[in-house]
């Protein structure tokens, strides 16, 4: 007979160790559903703040979304007014880039990934992306180890260096108000070359990091 004090994770008295219970469908589905409405909030807030800083952008302020994909945020900072560069290596994001802002007069497009130098470099999509082009281009990156990243249908693309780039659009426009970037786990080394730039004129930034490791890369 089981002890009423003793939870179902618990050992047995003469210490062997129950083997787990398998996940039940009841216990699968409300994973699932936790997991759903966890990300449903986590887009929701992430909404909510963009909202705020498009509503602080005024026309002439100047923004970079540094990975468009298919242009999301770059709909949000356009409809503020401010001049938008949207940078997006992936050929497949970009061409829709091109058919939604190609008439649009405060939006710049640049198909190029970015760097701490110049030059071409490949870029890798994931093992899904013949089948969910759309839903995959997001996950398209150049940096090696990606999990489900397709390494051997890599294509070239050009790279362009991000410090001289920002360095060259200070020069041009006095400041930078925001920065957006989500660059697939490149945004460490990208930032940290840029430290010093940064910090003489302070942007507004939205960095993508999916990982502690790579929040502390940021963050530092």
């Amino acid at each position: 007979m089981r002890d009423p004090d003793t939870g179902p994770d618990s050992a047995p008295s003469d210490g062997a160790v129950l083997p787990e219970m398998p996940e039940t469908p009841a216990e699968r589905e409300a994973r699932k559903l936790i997991k759903r409405q966890r990300r449903n909030l986590r887009k929701a807030e992430a909404e909510g703040f963009m909202a705020g800083i498009c509503a602080m952008l005024r026309p002439g302020d100047l923004a970079l979304d540094c990975g468009a994909n298919m242009g999301v945020v770059t709909t949000q900072l356009a409809r503020s007014g401010a001049d938008v560069i949207a940078y997006e290596p992936d050929p497949f994001a970009f061409s829709h880039l091109d058919d939604r802002f190609s008439c649009h007069d405060t939006v710049t497009l640049v198909n190029a990934a970015l760097g701490t130098h110049e030059g071409t470099v490949q870029l890798m999509r994931a093992e899904n992306f013949e089948a969910n082009p759309e839903g995959a281009s997001v996950k398209s990156t150049i940096l090696d180890g990606g999990r489900a990243i397709d390494q051997a249908s890599a294509i070239d693309v050009t790279l362009l260096d991000f410090p001289a780039l920002v360095a060259q659009l200070v020069a041009e426009r006095g400041e930078i108000a925001f920065v957006k970037m989500d660059i697939e786990g490149a945004e460490g080394v990208v930032l940290r070359d840029s430290a010093q730039l940064i910090a003489s004129y302070k942007p507004v930034m939205v960095i993508e990091s999916a990982t502690t490791s790579e929040y502390n890369e940021v963050a530092a």
